[in-house]
């Protein structure tokens, strides 16, 4: 039964680690460009940039993913 509560925090402390990259990542990403991202997207609705930021958000998920394994 140790070894599976051990299991469970390395998953936890690892998830969290995963978030915390990410949405520092994003963050970064959000003040390099020139507008602001979340007006751009929900209030004049440029799916061009949404579509961007979700490709940009899966492989930034998919590098810490395979960090983190």
């Amino acid at each position: 039964m140790g070894i599976q509560v051990s299991n469970v925090i390395n998953a936890i402390v690892y998830a969290a680690i995963g978030i915390v990259i990410f949405a520092s990542a994003f963050l970064v990403i959000d003040k390099v460009t020139p507008y602001n991202l979340w007006k751009e997207i929900v209030q004049e609705h440029n799916t061009a940039l949404a579509l961007l930021l979700g490709a940009m958000s899966l492989g930034i998920c998919i590098i810490i993913a395979a960090a983190v394994h």
